[in-house]
């Protein structure tokens, strides 16, 4: 195929990632992991089941990052995942490293890629890729906002019992606890679900929507979510190989957007073969704002706990 996409990390989000890419016929596939052979082996299983699955992708698996060599595209999913009562605060010395070995080895084989940062804290993350990597803020976007309003949506979609794919779900902010869901932006087949649920009724979801990864964790003990992450992922790999301009929710570069600037945070875009090809800023009321700035007050904060941390 025309297209070359490397995931870094071949854990759970990491080769659910693979295989759909794969199996949606968007690209070849490189899986990189620093345990021999653990990504040649998910990579061989995913190629043995091309047959059945019908499609034509090439998977490869890695250790070593010669074989990412001139990605258009490197989603990094590597890092510690969270355990049950972990924050991804406390996530962040470990995987700073491991972001900042993996962006500066990606940039030296694939220097004109575009990287998809997954790793938590996923906007601190962020910052550490554009950082080391030096490469242009609309080639660094963080996968936040697509998962978190796929959560929304879903939930939306299990209490009024309609099907998921006439709901649309708006989330600002940052990703964790923090984050900003949006109900006046959020609609069911066009209407506003605040015409369609009461206050309560849509805050209990908003709260289960901003609770949405750490309920899995929960759920599965020694896990988090890898199915709709890596969904997530590959919404926003297609929108930029197929340079279809989606508006969705990433973690992009502010330089002045809603009042913030030098951090990254969830904010609707258009994703296209540049990567960030532009930001909407949407009015937001007072209540609104204030939820979205303490959002960023939290980036900052963890940004902070980054600096110290090395």
């Amino acid at each position: 195929m025309d297209k070359k996409v490397t995931v870094i990390g071949a854990g759970n989000v990491g080769a659910t990632t693979a295989q759909r890419l794969a199996e949606k016929e968007l690209c070849d596939v490189v899986l990189i992991d620093i345990i021999e052979g653990f990504s040649q082996g998910k990579a061989l299983d995913l190629a043995e089941a091309a047959p059945i699955e019908k499609h034509d992708a090439h998977l490869i698996g890695a250790n070593e990052y010669e074989a990412s060599t001139g990605s258009d595209i490197v989603v990094i999913t590597a890092g510690i995942t969270r355990k049950p009562g972990m924050s991804r605060d406390e996530l962040i010395s470990r995987n700073a490293k491991i972001v900042r070995d993996v962006t500066q080895q990606v940039t030296a084989t694939s220097p004109d890629s575009i990287l998809i940062v997954v790793s938590n804290p996923l906007d601190v993350m962020c910052h550490l890729a554009y950082q080391t990597s030096g490469l242009p803020k609309t080639r660094v976007i963080g996968m936040a906002g697509v998962l978190d309003s796929a959560r929304f949506r879903a939930f939306i979609s299990m209490e009024l019992n309609v099907s998921v794919e006439n709901t649309h779900a708006f989330v600002l902010g940052g990703h964790g606890d923090t984050m900003v869901p949006l109900p006046r932006y959020s609609t069911v087949a066009g209407i506003p679900i605040t015409e369609l649920l009461s206050k309560e009724r849509i805050d209990a979801l908003v709260e289960r929507t901003a609770n949405g990864g750490a309920e899995i964790v929960g759920l599965l003990k020694t896990q988090s979510a890898y199915y709709a992450p890596a969904s997530a992922a590959v919404e926003m790999v297609e929108s930029i190989l197929k340079d279809k301009k989606k508006i969705l929710p990433c973690a992009a570069y502010l330089e002045g957007e809603y009042g913030i600037n030098g951090l990254f945070i969830g904010v609707p875009v258009k994703l296209g073969a540049k990567g960030v090809e532009e930001i909407f800023e949407i009015s937001l009321r007072d209540e609104e704002k204030a939820a979205l700035d303490k959002s960023a007050d939290a980036v900052r904060d963890l940004l902070k706990k980054l600096k110290n941390s090395v």
